[in-house]
């Protein structure tokens, strides 16, 4: 089976138009008059992003939050979405559409269109686009890491781990942590607010180490990550503790939808965490206070 980044260097050879920023990001960016509109897609596949007996709302929910979330990484203004989706039992895609309206409406984004397809009995597969209107120009990107830049993430690390492990597990009631999973809240104001101050910026997705080195490759320089540095929250300490390990594994599991953002020290104007610093030279080192620690077998998640 191809890979992510196989593919993705297929395309690099099509896709030259410099709105398409050599996909090297997770937006494109359309720049017209003094205005900048954002435009982001992505996937969700049953099997792979839920789980069959997952409530549809929350499927919606996630879908549609993952998308907001890159535009929050751009500092962006979301304006509108369009939907993929394919059909199937009706009482599922009723709940669907109930989650799809409470999402839109928490942010006060617009349903624009889409398409469907009919599902022949295969797992579904449903997709979203989402644009938005740049609050700040140049919109941030992923390759302006600079070095001596600090690594900053804002929230927390972990929850979304912590919930999929306690639904896996059967528990009916794990509040807040199963929120961070099926419901991540996309940081839209944070992500504005930042615009104008980072030298690149992008969520995290796929988990804190594969995102951060995949920042600093695109930005030509190395990075340090301190794990004495993840920030954790409370729920998530007393139910994975605070050891070396778990905070291994909080900053490489991913799904938190947090942002990740480069820049030089300073009063910044929101709540956030420095984990690290961009370095000369490259790749990823790892580091649990002074001391360097080995990199895990696997960084995040990779779509293989």
């Amino acid at each position: 089976m191809t890979t992510e980044s196989a593919f993705v260097e297929l395309m690099r050879n099509i896709a030259i138009d410099p709105s398409a920023r050599g996909l090297l990001d997770d937006t494109a960016v359309i720049d017209f008059g003094d205005q900048s509109l954002v435009l982001t897609h992505d996937m969700m596949a049953e099997g792979v992003h839920w789980r069959s007996n997952a409530d549809p709302a929350d499927v919606a929910w996630k879908l549609v939050a993952s998308n907001l979330s890159d535009l929050a990484a751009k500092g962006a203004r979301p304006l509108g979405v369009l939907l993929g989706f394919m059909l199937g039992e009706d009482e599922w895609d009723r709940k669907f559409s109930k989650g799809l309206k409470e999402i839109l409406d928490r942010y006060g984004v617009s349903l624009l269109g889409g398409d469907t397809v009919s599902n022949r009995g295969d797992k579904r597969a449903l997709g979203l686009t989402a644009i938005g209107m740049a609050t700040h120009r140049p919109v941030p990107s992923r390759d302006g890491a600079q070095i001596g830049d600090s690594v900053y993430v804002t929230g927390t690390l972990g929850d979304a781990l912590a919930g999929f492990e306690l639904i896996d597990a059967g528990f009916d009631e794990v509040g807040s942590l199963a929120s961070a999973y099926n419901r991540p809240v996309p940081r839209l104001a944070e992500g504005q607010a930042l615009a104008p101050i980072v030298h690149a910026m992008m969520d995290i997705s796929d988990g804190l180490l594969i995102d951060v080195e995949r920042m600093a490759r695109a930005s030509r320089v190395g990075v340090t990550i301190d794990l004495s540095a993840i920030p954790l929250s409370p729920l998530y300490v007393s139910y994975r503790t605070n050891s070396q390990e778990s905070r291994l594994q909080a900053a490489s599991w991913g799904d938190d939808y947090e942002l990740l953002f480069a820049a030089r020290d300073a009063t910044l104007p929101v709540p956030v965490t420095c984990v690290g610093k961009f370095t000369d030279g490259a790749g990823l080192t790892l580091t649990d206070g002074e001391k360097q620690i080995p990199l895990p077998p696997s960084l995040g998640y990779q779509h293989h």
